[in-house]
């Protein structure tokens, strides 16, 4: 296990060489395993950066936001496609967004990148050369093709297991002959995958993005795949409570539970400074989760 934190410098974290070890290092920095989602959508901004052609908004939108919740939370996770539908503008303003945050935060970059070969190489040369993240999404349903390149670049990787979405389920729970889910038979390559990418905190490089509206599925996948870090979705505005995040733990660690709306949106219909709503409700956020590990987990879990 990593007991002591990276050394700051200049503010900035200086990186450990394996991505679960730096995951570790920023949760017992800001002291609660929380995500907040950067999702922006023009129309939901704050007015005054609604003045501004999209991309330009985007990038004056997110410093600010980045600034306001620097303190409260570890990590924060950019969804590309946000970015992307606003073409080469779009792509830029979302680089230099996750050069603002690369240091401040845990970086994600939500891509969910599924293709295999010289092509994921591509896209993982694309993020260690171009979008400075640590962490990456990436489709598990092409199999160690579909993610190893990311690892071999040095980078942690979620791959997606049991996704939030409805429609999820007429794949991911259907029965294989074994009597495995789909899920717990990707769950397997991911656990076995991922013990050849170990860190010294005890967790790999390869975890898996798990819903917190799938939760009786989190408890028996957390069984499958110990060792694997899990990114939480689902949280909040989607539905999944309290109760259902704790089931992605392992002994109180091992998730980042992850929210978007209910904290970039935390300004809508309020008076004063946006950053200031913004701020508030990442704290709160960081409190609810933190104070759920104490609270619903066991009292062994708790001073693991």
């Amino acid at each position: 296990m990593v007991d002591d934190l990276p050394l700051l410098y200049d503010g900035r974290m200086v990186k450990h060489d394996h991505p679960a070890d730096l995951l570790n290092s920023w949760i017992k920095l800001r002291g609660a395993p929380v995500c907040v989602g950067m999702d922006p959508v023009f129309e939901r901004l704050p007015p005054a950066c609604q003045k501004h052609e999209p991309a330009q908004a985007f990038e004056l939108w997110g410093k600010t936001f980045l600034d306001a919740i620097e303190t409260h939370v570890p990590a924060v996770k950019f969804q590309s496609a946000c970015f992307e539908r606003h073409g080469v503008a779009g792509m830029a303003a979302l680089a230099k967004l996750l050069a603002h945050a690369h240091g401040k935060f845990l970086v994600i970059l939500d891509g969910k990148r599924g293709d295999i070969g010289i092509s994921a190489e591509h896209y993982a040369a694309a993020v260690t050369e171009h979008f400075r993240a640590d962490w990456v999404t990436a489709n598990a349903y092409l199999g160690v093709d579909g993610f190893l390149p990311f690892l071999q670049a040095g980078l942690g990787v979620f791959a997606l297991v049991r996704t939030s979405n409805p429609s999820g389920d007429v794949v991911q729970g259907e029965r294989l002959h074994d009597g495995r889910t789909v899920a717990q038979s990707v769950a397997d390559v991911v656990a076995d995958t991922g013990s050849r990418y170990m860190g010294s905190c005890g967790f790999s490089a390869l975890g898996a993005v798990v819903g917190a509206t799938k939760s009786l599925d989190a408890a028996q996948l957390r069984q499958r795949m110990p060792h694997s870090p899990f990114l939480v979705p689902g949280y909040g505005a989607q539905g999944g409570g309290i109760a259902d995040a704790m089931r992605c733990f392992i002994h109180g660690r091992g998730a980042l539970i992850t929210a978007s709306r209910s904290v970039m949106q935390a300004f809508e219909n309020r008076d004063g400074d946006w950053s200031q709503h913004v701020a508030e409700a990442a704290k709160s956020f960081a409190h609810e989760i933190s104070s759920g590990l104490q609270t619903h987990l066991p009292t062994s879990a708790n001073s693991a």
